[in-house]
């Protein structure tokens, strides 16, 4: 291998651990974000279940008055049927205190469904809010614990940064900007061994001609296919 390939496969192997360390840093805020998340997915579920016995008790205090206005028209009736002195009209007055008074209970029935409704609901919601309190203490907990992982993962990035800085001095610009730009474009890799005259980026035959350019070491040769920068390790039992 040349010296320039091999200044290249040092740098990406650099590179290739500090992708390491950001992805761990990565999971880790990922996995503390995931938690906050959940904790206002539930706490958005404890505002509906409010306001869903908001709802119920604005509906049970209007079936309450209409109950109340009931009752009073029964109270009424129930006042003129001693004054009127024609069977008819105490036949009509007797159907609306019965149809009323129907009317009342319905509304008390319904009004007693809300109620366990409500019941259900605030018992609901006490259970939320205990599950809410116990998992904000272990955000608490989680959230400090990562902040000291990802503070001690950073500070080996940071050395591995001054390491790939000083690696990629030795390496001319015009190659080093070629090499960053395979990398962001080739899933991190701009540099690939040659294995039976296959490249190991995307895994297709490179020409026999190309080959055996690249087995004399002599030159920077990339892939025809995928265009990531190319080489060649000889296997150990080639080497003795």
């Amino acid at each position: 291998m040349n010296e320039l390939l091999d200044q290249l496969v040092s740098l990406q192997a650099i590179d290739l651990e500090i992708d390491q360390i950001e992805n761990a840093i990565k999971a880790e805020q990922d996995g503390l974000d995931q938690r906050i998340s959940a904790l206002a997915k539930r706490e958005a579920l404890i505002g509906e279940l409010q306001e869903q016995i908001s709802t119920h008790q604005k509906e049970s205090r209007t079936l309450e008055g209409e109950m109340a206005d009931k009752m009073d028209h029964v109270r009424d009736r129930q006042s003129k049927m001693m004054q009127v002195q024609t069977g008819r009209e105490q036949t009509a007055l007797l159907k609306e205190i019965e149809d009323a008074k129907k009317n009342a209970k319905e509304n008390e029935e319904k009004i007693m469904a809300i109620m366990l409704d409500i019941e259900k609901l605030t018992a609901q919601i006490t259970e939320e809010k205990n599950l809410l309190k116990g998992e904000k203490e272990l955000v608490a907990e989680e959230t400090e614990k990562v902040r000291a992982n990802i503070e001690a993962i950073t500070k080996g990035k940071r050395e591995k940064d001054l390491q790939r800085n000083e690696q990629a001095t030795k390496i001319k610009a015009g190659t080093l900007r070629k090499y960053n730009t395979l990398r962001e474009r080739r899933n991190g890799k701009a540099v690939v061994n040659v294995v039976d005259g296959v490249c190991q980026g995307c895994f297709m035959a490179i020409p026999p001609q190309l080959y055996n350019q690249l087995l004399r070491g002599d030159q920077l040769l990339e892939c025809p296919t995928c265009q990531r920068m190319i080489h060649y390790i000889r296997p150990t039992d080639e080497k003795n």
